[in-house]
């Protein structure tokens, strides 16, 4: 009895669900690369799974094809992102997957990387594989935000992370800001960077709080498979102390300021004083493709107010701070149509404090 077109897509969607937990495995690890996952079905049953856990280890379908051996001949594969097309630091996946026999190859969400987009696809097709798209495509797509928007448009993904009080504020007016949310907040923060190509953060935060900006602690993760950010320093008159707890790992630190040479003794990378989104265009050639901000208010601001923002994590606690205290943004507008609005994705309760997901809305009203 054959399956309804419903019936099949609901399959297909079970499936690629399956490909899509497989692809998480390696969100902490795979960077540059985008996470990938492959589940190889034959017959109703699943034969080889695989998802590429980091840059320069075999691909996702490499790993599902060798589990399934001989049983792939025949089989449909299930793949999160379009196979890719080119010889890097592994074969061309599309052909693997031709020259193992699948039948049909289901693909949740195509790849914009020139050297890909639509190339494997076609390969597929041009071996007389059936080759279905789509399938999942936003559950898929929403792992690699920072792959693909960096390969459709040349810029990184940008999350803006900020903790506040109800009222609005960040800090008490001398600086002092540890801790407005609570532990579980503040690990939640640890997920944000670990999937974070870069942190960045401005001078006064540096002076202020001394913080490292790294990945330190995850639930139930081997911290030997995380890849951690670059810290990116914004310091335009070149502030930044040689003590600094940033510089105690200056192989992973990025300032962007005059030239010292003492940094450069560290090893430390400097970048030329340019506006932000030069500097994101920068980060972009450093492969850089998930970038997030945890800044103070004037930088924060400046990154809103140049449209620079993708998504706000916004980590709300149960607190007055009161009116002396600093604002979460120094923004100074006069009219209501300049307001800048956003679209709330997702709100969680993290004990005691709130996290909202919120993205720019495209017009303001």
């Amino acid at each position: 009895m054959s399956l309804t077109s419903s019936e099949q897509y609901a399959q297909h969607q079970y499936w690629m669900q399956q490909a899509i937990v497989l692809a998480q495995q390696g969100q902490y690890s795979t960077r540059p690369n985008p996470n990938v996952g492959c589940v190889i079905v034959k017959d109703g049953k699943v034969v080889g799974t695989g998802f590429h856990p980091k840059a320069g280890q075999p691909h996702a379908e490499v790993f599902a094809l060798r589990e399934a051996g001989q049983l792939a001949k025949g089989a449909t594969a299930y793949v999160t992102l379009e196979p890719c097309a080119h010889y890097g630091r592994t074969p061309p996946c599309a052909k693997g997957l031709v020259e193992a026999g699948v039948v049909k190859v289901v693909v949740a969400c195509s790849d914009p990387n020139p050297l890909v987009a639509g190339k494997g696809v076609q390969i597929l097709k041009d071996a007389g594989i059936e080759v279905e798209l789509g399938v999942c495509e936003a559950e898929a797509e929403a792992l690699n935000k920072g792959f693909l928007k960096a390969m459709a448009t040349g810029m990184p993904y940008v999350r803006l992370k900020v903790a506040s009080s109800l009222d609005g504020r960040t800090a008490m007016a001398s600086g002092e800001s540890k801790w407005i949310t609570g532990s579980e907040a503040r690990q939640d923060v640890q997920h944000w960077r670990a999937i974070s190509g870069a942190v960045v953060t401005g001078i006064e935060t540096i002076l202020a709080d001394d913080p490292q900006l790294n990945v330190r602690q995850l639930v139930d993760v081997n911290m030997d498979h995380i890849v951690q950010p670059q810290r990116v320093i914004l310091d335009r008159q070149g502030r930044l102390p040689l003590d600094a707890q940033i510089l105690k790992q200056p192989e992973t630190v990025m300032v962007m300021g005059p030239f010292r040479q003492e940094l450069a003794q560290l090893g430390v990378v400097q970048l030329e004083i340019q506006s932000l989104a030069d500097l994101l265009k920068t980060l972009k050639d450093f492969q850089i493709y998930d970038v997030m901000v945890e800044a103070g208010v004037t930088l924060s601001s400046a990154f809103l107010q140049e449209n620079l923002i993708d998504e706000i994590i916004s980590y709300i606690a149960p607190t007055f701070l009161g009116q002396s205290a600093r604002a979460m943004f120094n923004a100074n507008f006069e009219q209501m149509s300049q307001q800048l609005r956003f679209k709330l994705e997702d709100v969680i309760q993290l004990g005691q404090d709130i996290r909202l997901r919120l993205t720019p809305l495209q017009e303001s009203v």
